[in-house]
């Protein structure tokens, strides 16, 4: 099957690549299940009972439940949004402390993400289970989405975590390698050659001529008194 060269093209732009990466591919999911969470009980999730026309969280009543769940996921989804437009121009970055930070910090939100969606969830199913079964007339599906999507958001957050933990360990710059390598260089340089070597020697022959077995050496030999000649009497 031949694939036009328009196409072709498409699927290697840079944009298509951005999309491909498993880190982007996360970050979509944890914004599309925090959006899933805020948006069914903000729209459903406050509900009036059979015998009153006042409004109430379908989760048992509790307002804040209703207001925690509806806060997390917002803040969820604009810090993926706000990381999705970092990862576009990470190519960009010149500086290695400024990416190091950025990924440093994507680490943390990550992990703290998890607690707060483990901590919601937690706090969200309990708040179900103690709702009176027939107490609303709408909402229960709501609810049981946020519950649902709030659990999910802890698998992705973790995978997060994880790809920024790998991206931390491959990227971190180590600041004394280039001194270290510089020293061993001296170090080899300055370093007497060892019995192993092999030593360069001076070829001596009767066509070769060298400094060293030309040349006298001082400590071999020594200088010659002068004597003293007698001179005879006229």
């Amino acid at each position: 099957m031949h694939i036009p060269e328009s196409l072709q093209d498409l699927a290697d732009s840079e944009a298509v690549q951005f999309l491909k990466r498993p880190k982007t591919i996360t970050r979509i999911f944890a914004g599309v299940f925090s959006l899933i969470v805020f948006s069914s009980l903000l729209t459903d999730g406050y509900q009036n009972k059979t015998e009153s026309s006042k409004l109430h969280c379908v989760l048992n009543g509790n307002k804040v439940a209703c207001s925690f769940t509806v806060g997390a996921g917002l803040l969820a989804f604009f810090s993926c949004l706000t990381f999705l437009a970092l990862d576009a121009h990470e190519s960009r970055i010149g500086s290695t402390r400024f990416k190091t930070a950025f990924q440093l910090l994507d680490f943390i939100l990550a992990v703290l993400w998890i607690g707060i969606w483990f901590v919601g969830f937690c706090f969200l199913a309990n708040q179900w289970q103690h709702s009176p079964p027939k107490g609303f007339l709408l909402g229960s599906s709501s609810a049981k989405a946020a519950i649902t999507f709030a659990f999910f958001s802890i698998f992705t957050w973790i995978f997060q975590a994880y790809l920024a933990l790998q991206d931390l360990r491959n990227d971190t710059p180590v600041p004394y390698k280039r001194s270290l390598d510089e020293g061993g260089v001296v170090l080899t340089t300055l370093s007497p050659p060892s019995a192993t070597s092999p030593v360069n020697t001076p070829t001596t022959g009767p066509n070769n001529l060298s400094y060293a077995g030309s040349a006298p050496s001082p400590y071999l030999t020594t200088p010659k008194a002068p004597r003293l000649a007698m001179m005879p009497d006229n």
